[in-house]
């Protein structure tokens, strides 16, 4: 008997396009597919003509489905896990299911694709080599004090999901907790027909979400603090390189500053002190 498989399918986060030749040969092939909302993943499967049976999994049955899934592998079957938008287990169900799956030393196989937590780092302008994925924000707390300090004090760029209905309250924490100036991207219904990428700073987010009736799927893009070890040092000798060649070409300070602090990870004040440099030297 051929080894039964869990496959990991990540669907798309808002165009049904987005779904890879491979997601679909996995979905049509699966002996059954587990998703976080049955009525929303059967949409996705009658676009595409499947008929493959789906069984719902989701935070309060995960764990009566294990034994289930464990059988069905144990038979041979092929299941394929999928959540309501892009890769499971990332902030959606499944991380149990799958550790279980690998313990008990059947395969688990994971076909890629889309996701908003890279979809939005790749459009926000920001380092990229490294970042922290925080979720969403506790609504309060002590839980929400320490993703507070998370968030705020690491040196990476940090990306995190938000309740349109709760942004403004996360633009305004980070802008009292000494955020304001920080550069941040706010992602809103990505690669959907209302899609809108914004960039600025936090206050300046603030001021424009603030007392707006936002609506959509929402992640964030942080500046991270700057600070950390030396590895994370900023390269100074290449930003000065840049900084004196923008200065040259005419570009402005403020123009100098955002992109030191965008491309070397700069903070607002290194960034402003070495683009002042660039201008008088030029």
């Amino acid at each position: 008997m051929t080894p039964g498989k869990l496959v990991i399918v990540g669907t798309p986060i808002g165009n049904l396009a987005d779904l890879s030749a491979r997601a679909l040969e996995t979905l049509d092939g699966a002996g059954v597919v587990y998703a976080e909302d049955t009525r929303h993943s059967a949409t996705l499967l009658r676009h595409y003509g499947f008929r493959t049976p789906l069984r719902s999994l989701h935070e309060h049955n995960e764990a009566r489905r294990i034994d289930e899934v464990l059988d069905r592998l144990a038979a041979g079957a092929i299941c394929a896990l999928i959540s309501d938008a892009g890769t499971p287990t990332v902030s959606d169900p499944g991380t149990r299911l799958v550790a279980a799956v690998a313990g008990a030393g059947f395969r688990v196989e994971p076909v890629p694709g889309p996701s908003a937590v890279t979809a939005a780092l790749s459009a926000s302008g920001l380092p990229g080599g490294r970042f922290l994925f925080l979720g969403f924000a506790p609504r309060k707390g002590r839980e929400r004090e320490d993703w507070m300090a998370q968030a705020l004090d690491s040196p990476h760029t940090v990306v995190v999901f938000e309740a349109p209905g709760r942004l403004d309250a996360l633009l305004e924490d980070w802008t009292s907790r000494g955020a304001a100036g920080r550069l941040c991207a706010v992602c809103r219904e990505l690669t959907k027909l209302h899609e809108e990428v914004r960039h600025g700073t936090v206050e300046a987010h603030r001021d424009y979400y603030s007392g707006n009736n936002v609506r959509g799927e929402i992640t964030v893009v942080l500046e991270g603090s700057g600070a950390g070890s030396p590895e994370n040092r900023v390269d100074i000798e290449a930003a000065t390189t840049v900084a004196n060649e923008m200065a040259a070409a005419g570009q402005t300070t403020q123009v100098i500053a955002r992109r030191l602090r965008g491309e070397f990870g700069m903070t607002r004040n290194q960034a402003y002190d070495l683009a002042l440099r660039a201008a008088e030297r030029k």
